[in-house]
């Protein structure tokens, strides 16, 4: 299986910055959508921002102005640059792909929907 590895969190005091990183393990030739989403104790996991392989991006209403997405295609790897960050931040940050094409050995695979296994914002004065 392809495996999405998210890093770059950690605790930040109100109005902080964090900049979270997610890679791409083995050989990836591929990816469509790449997204963000974080999930807070008891609460619902929730879509922060996307972007799709030609760069079109979307944020929840929350983060708009505050978040930014990009991504290296020639790395297949995504970023959440995260500024002004509030307490209500605060929440497991995962990785997603929504189809993936990679190879093992010399067979090309296509993988749907994988995860990323989350990096821990912790916004807190």
């Amino acid at each position: 299986q392809v495996q999405l590895v998210e890093s770059g969190g950690g605790l930040v005091q109100p109005g902080g910055s964090l900049r979270l990183s997610c890679a791409t393990s083995r050989k990836v030739v591929s990816i469509n959508t790449m997204g963000w989403y974080r999930q807070a104790p008891g609460k619902q996991r929730e879509l922060v921002t996307t972007i799709t392989s030609g760069g079109s991006t979307n944020y929840a209403d929350s983060v708009k102005g505050r978040f930014t997405i990009s991504r290296d295609n020639a790395k297949n790897t995504v970023y959440l640059q995260m500024n002004s960050l509030k307490a209500e931040d605060t929440a497991v940050y995962y990785c997603n792909v929504d189809l993936i094409k990679y190879y093992s050995g010399y067979i090309l695979y296509t993988g749907r929907d994988y995860w990323g296994q989350g990096t821990q914002v912790t916004v807190s004065s």
